[in-house]
């Protein structure tokens, strides 16, 4: 079954302590859904200007990704500009330039209206809500969000986590969200906001799904070196629902599998500058770093 990825198309100007790189392919939904296409096909709807280089439109067709929902427009494409400290997991924004973003309404195809596995990456809430207003019977809704909507479209937000089955945040949005220090506390006043499955991204320490079958905490894979964090996140929610559109059988049985694989393919991002080594790798590579986590969580 196929993976429709709605969300932000960019580029990306990244500075760490070690080295510069500017304009690279990023934004929430080029991360999302290369992770997803070495899963499932993938359509992938957002917006570039056109400016948008060639050779990253030639990377997404490399992955398969249907780029009819692909709107290019007069102007320049959304560029975000950022620098990360020296122990990369904090970072400040340097520049935000929305260009033809600013005005994107993701109206679908015809064709993308049935997809049956639905990712709304981390944009405003209201395009989120326009997504699903297109969408025909959907088998699984998940939506991702940031501390940025939880600040300024609270109403829009908590609306929205009533129409989807999964919700995905980190834990400090958790805690935000929910004003609750203690993670627990926060996953069940979640819950009664709406979704099924509420899952936490907690960085270089993994993640929490919360679901009918209780809690499954799932480690990140261990990383000697991390060179660019950016997209890590939406890597990560790309690749768990690809996989579980792929998988066989319901929902409830291979999620966890799915967050496991979804933890291995964002693992490849932080390798690499924007999406320069999560492009590189194959659904192989994948698998081994699965396998290995199988191995490290055994008891």
């Amino acid at each position: 079954m196929s993976v429709l990825v709605v969300g932000s198309t960019a580029l990306d100007s990244i500075k760490t302590p070690k080295a510069e790189n500017p304009r690279l392919l990023g934004g929430s939904a080029s991360h999302a859904a290369v992770a997803a296409s070495f899963f499932a096909p993938v359509k992938m709807v957002g917006i570039v200007g056109k400016d948008f280089p060639k050779r990253y439109m030639d990377l997404y067709r490399k992955h398969k990704i249907e780029l009819s929902g692909l709107q290019i427009a007069e102007g320049k494409t959304f560029h975000w500009s950022g620098e990360y400290e020296t122990n990369m997991n904090n970072r400040r924004t340097l520049a935000t330039e929305l260009g033809v973003f600013e005005t994107f309404s993701p109206n679908l195809p015809e064709s993308h209206k049935n997809t049956p596995y639905i990712l709304l990456a981390n944009i405003a809430p209201s395009l989120q809500h326009h997504v699903l207003d297109q969408i025909k019977n959907p088998r699984f809704v998940v939506a991702d969000t940031m501390d940025l909507w939880i600040n300024i479209a609270l109403s829009d937000l908590l609306k929205l986590i009533k129409r989807v089955d999964a919700f995905v945040l980190n834990d400090s949005e958790a805690k935000l969200l929910t004003n609750e220090d203690n993670i627990l506390k926060a996953l069940k006043k979640i819950h009664r906001l709406g979704p099924d499955y509420v899952i936490i991204k907690r960085g270089e320490h993994g993640s929490i799904l919360s679901g009918p079958s209780g809690l499954f905490i799932a480690p990140a894979y261990p990383l000697q070196r991390v060179v660019d964090p950016t997209g890590a996140g939406d890597s990560f929610v790309g690749g768990l629902l690809g996989y579980l559109a792929a998988a066989k059988g319901s929902i409830e049985k291979n999620l966890r599998r799915a967050i496991i694989h979804g933890s291995a393919t964002s693992s490849f991002c932080c390798e690499g500058f924007g999406l320069t080594q999560t492009t590189k790798i194959t659904p192989v590579d994948i698998q081994n770093r699965v396998a290995q986590l199988e191995q490290m969580v055994k008891f």
